[in-house]
């Protein structure tokens, strides 16, 4: 899989650094000392080291991380992880420059043929031995201290601190890979899966939408209907009203978001074909702020609301009324619709179209709104709050 750039940028700098380590710190120790010289043979034996480790971090991270952190294939990982392990090892021991003889503390070795023998004293001047020390002397008093055991001669253990060092390095070296690796894999789905949810999100409100039209235009529609053998004349108006509707659902319903100015354009154009509808019996009022702020809104959002007014609240044998309210405050929008209940109401309580609204809320804003449904005996009252 395809390295990012901040991942391959991390590495860069890191090795950069690591690299610039003994170059930076020779340089320092000239500033300081003015008989040391800039010698490029320490350079170089560092910069050699650190190539081994540089090689092994290619081969783990181009090779050997992919198997665990794409493939998820642990065994494997680790089988080929533990034998690269073990080939460093078995290297930086063999590897390692043999260390100088040490000597003992009193005197340095001498040839076993070179040395007096012990068991005899030297021979004095005047050809007589001298006298031998007291027996309570101390053992090292006399002509010729006592051999010396020898702990020096032992062999130098096959695995030292440094090669322990190293080998400790490696780890973390492969564990930092991995983590980092790790890191930018679960990031790279996390914004997988964003994406498709994103998708679907608006698959689900393009859904939502071709849903929401053919129900508006139902209703309208029906409205007509009922006009053409009431009131004709009306019933061409309203007619007139409908072509300003569609253009609007046509042009801005398919839209993530509309102007909030023609939004409620197209809520004014829809009460104007339902006045022509109701007689002076039903109160009909909207109440919009003079200024409206350049705030844009989901399309056709209110319209459901307003629907369901006209359609289960509106009675011909009693008084009826619709009210409706626009306010904006804190960069919200505040709508409110108050409705009377009929004596027969509708029994599909809203059908489809509230579900449909609901779910667009959910979808858009998550829990960033607040919708209250207040249905009582007389009367029916919607308040939606979304920001703006």
């Amino acid at each position: 899989m395809k390295q990012s750039r901040q991942e391959n940028l991390i590495y860069l700098v890191v090795w950069g650094l690591l690299f610039a380590t003994p170059l930076l710190s020779l340089y320092v120790r000239t500033m300081s000392d003015s008989n040391a010289a800039f010698d490029w043979t320490e350079v170089f034996i560092v910069w050699r080291k650190f190539a081994i480790f540089l090689l092994l971090f290619f081969i783990h991270n181009f090779l050997l991380a992919p198997l665990l952190v794409h493939q998820h294939r642990r065994v494997a990982y680790f089988s080929i992880v533990a034998v690269v392990i073990a080939a460093f090892t078995v290297y930086q021991c063999s590897s390692r420059p043999e260390e100088p003889k040490r000597h003992g503390p009193h005197t340095e070795q001498m040839d076993r043929h070179e040395r007096p023998p012990f068991d005899e004293p030297p021979m004095a001047l005047d050809g007589e031995r001298p006298a031998a020390p007291p027996n309570d002397a101390p053992p090292h008093i006399g002509n010729r201290p006592p051999r010396m055991s020898q702990p020096d001669d032992a062999p130098p253990p096959i695995f030292g601190e440094h090669d322990i060092l190293a080998v400790v390095v490696l780890i973390l070296m492969f564990g930092a890979n991995l983590g980092i690796k790790g890191y930018f894999r679960s990031r790279n789905d996390r914004q997988r899966l964003a994406k498709l949810e994103r998708e679907n999100l608006e698959q689900q409100l393009e859904y939502l939408r071709y849903q929401i039209n053919p129900h508006f235009f139902m209703n309208t529609l029906n409205n007509i209907h009922a006009l053409v053998d009431i009131a004709p004349e009306k019933a061409k108006d309203s007619i007139l009203e409908l072509s300003k509707m569609m253009r609007f659902v046509l042009y801005e319903g398919d839209k993530t978001s509309v102007p909030l100015s023609r939004e409620i354009e197209f809520l004014k154009n829809y009460i104007t074909l339902m006045r022509m509808r109701f007689n002076e019996h039903v109160r009909i009022s909207i109440d919009v702020p003079d200024a409206l702020p350049a705030k844009e809104v989901p399309p056709l959002l209110f319209i459901t609301f307003v629907e369901n007014a006209f359609k289960h609240g509106i009675s011909y044998q009693q008084e009826s009324f619709v009210d409706i309210k626009i306010d904006v405050a804190d960069d919200r929008l505040y709508f409110t619709c108050n409705n009377s209940k009929a004596n027969k109401p509708n029994e599909e309580k809203g059908g489809i179209g509230l579900t449909n609204v609901r779910r667009r809320l959910e979808l858009i804003y998550a829990n960033n709104f607040s919708l209250d449904i207040n249905d009582t005996a007389e009367q029916y009252a919607v308040k939606l709050s979304i920001p703006l």
